[in-house]
């Protein structure tokens, strides 16, 4: 990572279980995450604690209050939610925001054909939308982009459990309910091999002015 420094002090909002950021090597006295979902977190004071980083139990976008403002060189996060202005807080003057994440339209094309009147749970999460927000905090972007990455399904049952568990993307979802929708896939499948979904990236780079 072409930002990171190894004397930077590094915050990774929404760390899960910690494993994209041990890839990163950063030592370890000068690394810090929040993790909000119980299991991960106990996972994390397993795991990451003994190698000397420093765990909080936050999610993504609450007021980190034992977080003291200019305290981070870095802050990366990978698909969770945060808040603009807390960001500025925590982040030194001239200090890196770096953000992916899951974008508004993440499966849409296939929500929709699931249910006609399917409406986006998180129609706010747009790039154009969070470049916005971070600009209104004084942020300045470096660099940003988006992509729409396609997603293959090789068999229905694999699409039906991927609906299921994705509950926000697919509200209210029931094979029994759609049954006449699986009959149509069966059909696409038998003749392409495969069942599309278009999934929806974006990622930011911003700087605190």
């Amino acid at each position: 990572m072409k930002h990171l420094n190894k004397e930077d002090k590094l915050l990774d909002i929404g760390t899960g279980g910690g494993e994209f950021l041990l890839k990163l090597n950063h030592p370890y006295s000068n690394t810090y995450v929040t993790e909000g979902y119980k299991p991960n977190y106990e996972l994390c004071l397993k795991k990451l604690v003994p190698l000397g980083i420093k765990v909080y139990n936050y999610v993504g976008d609450e007021h980190f209050d034992k977080i003291n403002d200019n305290e981070f060189d870095i802050v990366i996060n990978r698909h969770e939610s945060y808040n603009e202005s807390e960001l500025r807080r925590i982040l030194k003057p001239n200090g890196i925001y770096i953000t992916q994440q899951v974008g508004a339209y993440n499966n849409k094309d296939l929500a929709t054909f699931f249910d006609d009147s399917h409406i986006d749970n998180f129609p706010e999460l747009t790039l154009n939308n969070s470049i916005e927000r971070l600009q209104k905090e004084n942020f300045e972007i470096i660099y940003s982009d988006e992509y729409y990455p396609i997603l293959k399904f090789y068999d229905l049952g694999a699409i039906a459990y991927f609906c299921k568990i994705i509950e926000w993307e697919f509200n209210n979802f029931n094979v029994l309910k759609y049954i006449d929708k699986f009959l149509l896939l069966q059909d696409e499948l038998n003749k392409n091999g495969y069942i599309k979904s278009t999934e929806h990236r974006f990622i930011i780079v911003a700087k605190k002015k």
